[in-house]
């Protein structure tokens, strides 16, 4: 039975440019300070509480230190102003920005870490491997998005409409103080016209640390082609397409990906 994870913690991050924000953050897995340390990165609608045990799952079987947080905008931590839209760029702004001031303000900027991203996270842990590439020991992502698709474009207008006209608002609710700020950050701007010329393909050319790119077969929201293209753009890329998986593998086949991310990190160790 998966449980909503308890204990979250806030710090003030002070961040370029936008200043502080308050970001909800916990850490999770072994004590053992010697223990790799795995950052998770949620998905565009996630937050700490979104993943539920999963992380926990992981990092006990791996035998790793981690750490689950909010971004800006989701969780507990500052939401986003009614009136802020997110650039086509956002993502690059939390990979170069947001997550090194995280961990400064965590007293973990000497830490070379792994990331485990899903969905909009993947992408973040593309841009920060490529930024910081002497700061990342290694890459697990699941469903990352590194250009713009039209199937993914009407998957998120579909979106819209549910958010609309259903109880989904109340749904995302239990896990973000601000639903709108989560759900309209999000969603308009993947809606945004200028969003459909979004390309990273050509920012992850410096990646030199190991990538396993993992998507499930059945992904509403995108097709193979996007971990395909990061193997051929960065050849030491393995990838694994899940069967009977959706977006969000750590849900639709948690045993599988649990697997496949344990026996990566000890091919990673050898």
């Amino acid at each position: 039975m998966t449980t909503l994870p308890s204990r979250t913690s806030i710090i003030e991050v002070e961040v370029p440019v936008r200043g502080p924000l308050h970001i909800e953050y916990q850490f999770i897995g072994s004590n053992d300070p010697a223990a790799p340390l795995m950052i998770f990165l949620h998905e565009g609608l996630g937050s700490v509480a979104m993943w539920k045990d999963w992380p926990q799952q992981l990092c006990d079987r791996a035998g790793l230190r981690g750490l689950v947080y909010s971004r800006y905008g989701y969780g507990r931590s500052t939401p986003r102003p009614a009136d802020e839209l997110w650039a086509p760029v956002y993502m690059s702004i939390q990979a170069r920005d947001d997550l090194p001031a995280l961990l400064r303000a965590l007293g973990l900027a000497h830490e070379t870490p792994l990331l485990f991203g899903h969905s909009d996270g993947g992408t973040i842990a593309l841009l920060y491997a490529a930024l910081y590439p002497e700061r990342t020991r290694g890459i697990a992502i699941a469903a990352p998005h590194i250009f713009v698709e039209d199937h993914t474009v009407e998957a998120i207008a579909d979106a819209r409409e549910i958010y609309e006209t259903t109880n989904m608002r109340d749904r995302l609710g239990r896990y973000h103080n601000d639903p709108d700020s989560a759900f309209w950050a999000w969603n308009r701007a993947w809606l945004n016209p200028p969003f459909r010329d979004w390309d990273i393909r050509d920012s992850i050319t410096d990646i030199r640390c190991p990538i396993l790119a993992i998507q499930g077969v059945d992904d509403e929201y995108a097709s193979l082609e996007q971990i395909t293209d990061i193997r051929n753009i960065v050849p030491h890329t393995e990838c694994l397409a899940l069967p009977d998986c959706g977006h969000s593998p750590h849900k639709d086949q948690p045993e599988a990906l649990e697997r496949a991310i344990c026996e990566w990190l000890k091919r990673l160790n050898s």
